[in-house]
């Protein structure tokens, strides 16, 4: 997948010797290949030292623009799995679905490409919670359920013509969870992302 990434974004830095028009309309659709870069923060007592893995997977998002300059995105994947570890060593995982909705600005006096920035929310359901290390699981642990959190973006569009474009996106997500163990809070575990991806989308 970092392969692909990497293979999108060089096309991404040639589409503008190919672009044939300033597409426009007040609805985008991009497909996009995602990187999450997990942050890994937050304490627990004692220090579990928790973290997940990163990972790739693939994202959808739709676009509403309400004036030239101004859109909301919705953010779209499916319940994507990760690894739960202490200290390096997998104790369990679980299945997380992040949707996100972010109001946008983007920026129309570059020629032949589009740059935006954006702001909004997370709302990331955490379900089927399990713990692969009977020792871990006898101390009855358990996670939140959902999270909320802001979340920031940026990027840039460019058009290849035909309302077709090639994306790049950045964003930085607050996601975190308390921490229990047997019904008693003991910490936080903030998973806070960092996302990059690079896609095509199509404007109608």
């Amino acid at each position: 997948m970092r392969k692909q990434l990497i293979a999108l974004a060089a096309v991404a830095a040639l589409a503008p010797q190919f672009a044939a028009a300033q597409d426009s309309g007040n609805w985008l659709v991009r497909g996009r290949a995602l990187y999450l870069q997990s942050d890994n923060g937050g304490s627990t007592t004692p220090d579990l030292k928790l973290s997940t893995n990163d990972k790739a997977f693939p994202e959808l998002d739709i676009s509403y623009f309400f004036t030239p300059n101004v859109a909301a995105e919705l953010i779209l994947t499916y319940p994507q799995y990760q690894e739960i570890k202490s200290d390096g060593t997998k104790i369990g995982g679980f299945r997380h679905l992040p949707p996100t909705l972010t109001a946008q600005y983007h920026f129309t006096n570059f020629q032949g490409f589009r740059p935006y920035v954006g702001a909004g929310v997370n709302f990331t359901s955490i379900t089927q919670v399990h713990w692969t290390n009977a020792d871990v699981a006898a101390l009855k642990p358990s996670i939140s359920d959902n999270s909320f959190g802001w979340a920031l973006q940026a990027g840039v569009d460019i058009p290849v013509g035909n309302g077709w474009l090639v994306n790049l996106d950045v964003k930085k997500v607050k996601i975190g969870v308390d921490v229990k163990v047997d019904g008693t809070k003991i910490g936080d575990f903030n998973v806070d992302p960092l996302l990059f991806s690079v896609g095509v989308g199509y404007r109608f």
